[in-house]
This record gives structure tokens, C-alpha cells and sequence, in this order.
């Protein structure tokens, strides 16, 4: 039973590597996790990067389902849509914004 419920979920990320905006965040989490070992971080500092890590990664998996279902309901050029699709990459873009002064911090603390 629970196989059944976490197999979709599974999918859904495998699915996602197919895809080069969450490969992407995929490969900058990466090289954050690896300057957090470079310069020795604390546990807290590590909570901090772990949360901002995922919180960008899983905008990007939803920008990228908004940006699908989008894509699903017409091909042709539609303002509502493309507002749709503006606020979910502002959402990411946000994410990705707190990542980064996260990091600042961080790193201008280990200086």
C-alpha cells in the first residue's frame, strides 16, 4: 500500500531530471552542499542551506507543473497564461533570491 502512494511521488522526481531548470537547481544545491563542507559549517548553518536548498528545488518542480498544465490547456498565446506563468517563475525567483542572501550570510560569517 505504501509503495503505491510513494511510487507516483518517485516518478514525479525522476520525471524532473528530464528537465534543465531542476537539473539545474539540482547542480547548485550540489555545489552548495559542497562549499558548506569546504567551509566547515555549523549545524544551524547547515539547516539553513538544507531548507533553502529544498525550498528551490521544489518551486522549480512546481513552476515546471504550472508551466505544463499551462501548455496542456492551449498552445496558442494567452495573456492569463502567461501571467500564470510569470508568477510561478516570480516564486521561484524568490526561492532562489532567499537561497542566495542565505548564502551571503553565511559565507561572510565564515570570513
Amino acid at each position: 500500500m505504501l509503495k503505491k502512494k510513494f511510487k507516483p511521488a518517485v516518478n514525479g522526481l525522476l520525471d524532473g531530471f528530464g528537465h534543465r531548470s531542476i537539473v539545474t537547481q539540482y547542480v547548485l544545491g550540489t555545489m552548495a552542499v559542497i562549499a558548506g563542507f569546504i567551509l566547515r559549517l555549523t549545524y544551524q548553518e547547515w539547516l539553513a542551506v538544507i531548507i533553502c536548498i529544498g525550498l528551490v528545488i521544489v518551486t522549480e518542480y512546481l513552476n515546471t507543473a504550472i508551466e505544463f498544465t499551462c501548455d496542456f490547456l492551449t498552445t496558442e498565446r494567452d495573456e492569463q497564461i502567461k501571467v500564470i506563468k510569470d508568477i510561478a517563475a516570480g516564486a521561484v525567483l524568490v526561492a532562489s533570491l532567499t537561497a542566495l542572501v542565505t548564502a551571503i550570510v553565511i559565507l561572510f560569517h565564515h570570513i
